[in-house]
């Protein structure tokens, strides 16, 4: 009989042999029931392992994606990868008033889960630089001309070009949004300045763009857009669970159960710039209305939008107030300020016969200036020549008539419908001049507390224009700001106040105010907002089209899978119960071969007469 040969091919080979004959000492029953149950529990083991380390590289994986998630809201400041091909790209072109500047978006393919937006990021240049571009004026002064429209966007695009892989040109969606600028010209230029844009652009540049890609946004649209792009970099749209953000409890808008969920708490964009102040936050619960015209004009300053890609899920319907005034910016409320002094001025000189303000030896005091600063405003025929006292509470109650309250509920600046606040669960961060105020000369930018700021505000409008000139030139304020600042930083400091304690109706004691001019050290546009609904609708599209190439793959996923996984477990067993089978085939014909010798020796004994042997017995 020959000899049994094993072997396997393994990363490191292996091979033994066992003579037939020595197999029967090891063929004991005690030893085969422990060879089966060492084969049994090593396959058991095995198939653990497999199961066990696969549950466990899932949950590693879901660990590291919500890892990558929060790293996710540090900006990634890496050059942008332009040799993957699973990037996409998004163009917004942004006509404003004074400019047009192109953003470059970029993004990976979407990960499938259904609960995830885009992982939308600006796009990096080489140098790690942000693919933008401005240029001026706006597109509004070309009302007169609009056939040059595509003209004057064209080095935008062209730019932008450059940046983008050209096999991608016909798959990155281009929006041309324009704002301020364009709100203020009359319907029909407006349309003609649109129109040769959708006539030109898709013959000169291979983007995808249609009619709709191209528009002027209302104020509402614009003040959105910053709240989606401001909550989206704070990973606010991000409902993974973690215990150190803050929650609340919503009321989904449009359901009509008035379905409740419980997620994170979105922060409110509070924004000031030199001719408007705007407010925009989420309302989380419905609101009730005091009057049916109240409720008919709240319809106008109430979005209701979702930001998923599936309209049948609703953890990402967000209820969001968006407000703009117009007049109640820095400047634009100094100057209305200063046109009523001028004619309160002239109206009590007559009817006093005096002459206040008139000279500079007779000048009038204005307790929104610093101490002794000298200031002339109006035209030659009615010079006013100011003098400031530096009074910041008497400069309050002077600026609160300029708010335009009313004694109506749920009113704020001019009036306007303001649906309640939570202070005591809610989130504000306060950009432009809620940061200028704060920061280039009181350098207190940050979290916001009241009677800190009033204090320092005081201090700062009581203090000698001298002595403040003297420290502006030793370097002691910010670097960006200016003698303007420094001249009107008092006014401005009252104003802002009045705005937000006032106007807002938050209470002094607030505590969860931010002023920035960065988040996360990022300046932060709406056009990020904007890019990011615009295409929430491509996720859907990439899952779909990720299910149709798994269901015709779905036996290569397989087969690979078996190669990869299962196909040297089978291998191991079928090898394993081949030696098995093969052994215990041998037990038994060595069984039989006892079994026959032994009868042909008691045969043997019968004949010769001699009987059995004696078998010696042991007690």
């Amino acid at each position: 009989m020959g000899r049994i040969s094993i072997s396997c091919l393994f990363p490191a080979s292996w091979h033994f042999s066992l003579s037939p004959v020595v197999l029967p000492r090891f063929l004991l029953p005690s030893f085969r029931q422990l060879l089966l149950l060492g084969l049994l529990a090593g396959v058991m083991g095995l198939l653990y392992l497999l199961l066990v380390t696969g549950k466990g590289q899932y949950s590693w994986l879901r660990e590291d994606r919500h890892i990558h998630t929060r790293l996710g809201r540090v900006p990634d400041m890496e050059a942008t990868d332009t040799n993957n091909p699973n990037l996409n790209y998004g163009l917004v072109v942004d006509c404003g008033s004074s400019g047009s500047r192109v953003f470059v978006y970029t993004w990976p393919r979407h990960n499938g889960n259904l609960h995830e937006l885009l992982d939308i990021k600006q796009m990096r240049d080489k140098h790690r630089k942000p693919v933008v571009m401005k240029i001026k004026p706006g597109i509004s002064e070309y009302a007169s001309t609009p056939d040059k429209a595509s003209d004057y966007i064209s080095p935008l695009l062209s730019f932008a070009a450059q940046h983008i892989p050209k096999n991608k040109h016909q798959e990155t969606p281009l929006y041309i949004l324009c704002t301020a600028g364009m709100r203020v010209l009359p319907e029909s230029q407006q349309e003609a300045l649109l129109e040769d844009l959708r006539t030109d652009i898709p013959v000169n540049f291979n983007f995808l763009f249609s009619d709709s890609h191209v528009e002027v946004i209302s104020g509402k649209q614009e003040g959105v857009y910053a709240w989606i792009g401001i909550n989206f970099v704070l990973g606010r749209f991000n409902h993974v669970e973690d215990e150190h953000d803050a929650v609340v409890e919503v009321q989904v808008p449009g359901s009509d159960q008035q379905e409740t969920l419980l997620r994170k708490r979105t922060a409110g964009v509070l924004d000031m710039g030199g001719v408007s102040t705007q407010i925009a936050y989420e309302v989380p619960k419905t609101v009730s209305f005091a009057s049916p015209q109240q409720e008919e004009i709240a319809k106008n300053l109430l979005a209701e939008f979702n930001l998923g890609c599936d309209a049948h899920r609703t953890e990402h319907v967000y209820r969001v107030y968006v407000s703009t005034f117009l007049g109640f910016g820095g400047n634009a409320a100094r100057q209305r300020y200063e046109e009523n002094l001028i004619s309160s001025t002239q109206i009590q000189n007559k009817l006093l016969n005096q002459h206040q303000g008139e000279s500079a030896d007779s000048p009038i005091l204005d307790p929104c200036l610093p101490v002794d600063l000298q200031d002339e405003l109006g035209p030659p025929e009615q010079r006013l020549h100011l003098r400031g006292s530096g009074d910041f509470e008497r400069c309050r109650l002077l600026l609160q008539p300029f708010l335009n309250r009313t004694n109506d509920t749920n009113t704020s600046l001019n009036g306007v419908y303001q649906p309640p606040i939570d202070f005591h669960n809610s989130q504000f961060y306060g950009f432009s001049e809620f940061y200028y105020c704060t920061e280039d000369v009181l350098r207190m930018g940050g979290d916001y507390n009241s009677t800190k700021y009033t204090n320092a505000a005081k201090s700062y409008c009581a203090t000698q224009w001298k002595t403040l000139k003297e420290r502006f030139d030793r370097g002691l304020y910010a670097s960006h700001a200016d003698q303007h600042r420094l001249k009107y930083q008092c006014f401005k400091s009252a104003w802002m106040h009045e705005v937000l304690h006032s106007g807002f109706a938050f209470p002094a004691a607030y505590e969860n105010l931010r002023t920035a001019l960065l988040v996360y050290d990022k300046e932060v546009q709406w056009t990020l907002g904007a890019i990011l609904y615009r295409t929430r609708f491509l996720p859907l599209r990439d899952i779909q089209q990720e299910s149709l190439k798994a269901s015709h793959s779905h036996w290569q996923h397989s087969f690979s899978f078996m190669n990869n996984h299962y196909l040297f477990l089978v291998c191991f067993l079928v090898v394993v119960l081949s030696i098995l089978l093969y052994l215990l085939r041998l037990r038994r014909i060595h069984n039989r071969s006892m079994l026959h010798r032994s009868a042909s020796a008691s045969v043997q004994w019968l004949e010769e007469g001699l009987g059995s042997p004696d078998l010696p017995v042991t007690l």
